[in-house]
């Protein structure tokens, strides 16, 4: 634990005085990571992304999708406005 906090910048406290207890927050929740990318292939690649792109925006105001062909698919691009609503997203959808 002590190389880790030596490694850290100055300005993150993970670890609770009164509890002891240490959390690397940092390496769960990057406030900047709002993008997921998912690849599908086959002939129902293209509906199955449609249908999550709604689905995602439906449960989230403001999130933005763009799909794309790519080698051997197609790739969804969705753009939530927080982070948490991207990890709320793939734990309800089991991504």
């Amino acid at each position: 634990m002590k190389k880790i906090q030596e490694g850290q910048s100055e300005l993150v406290n993970d670890t609770c005085n009164d509890c002891g207890s240490y959390a690397d927050i940092g390496a769960v929740i990057d406030e900047f990571d709002t993008v997921l990318t998912l690849v599908r292939d086959g002939e129902n690649a293209q509906s199955e992304l449609q249908a999550m792109a709604q689905a995602a925006k439906q449960r989230f105001e403001g999130v933005e999708s763009e799909i794309k062909a790519v080698e051997g698919g197609q790739e969804l691009r969705l753009t939530f406005g927080y982070s948490a609503e991207k990890m709320i997203f793939q734990l309800e959808h089991s991504l």
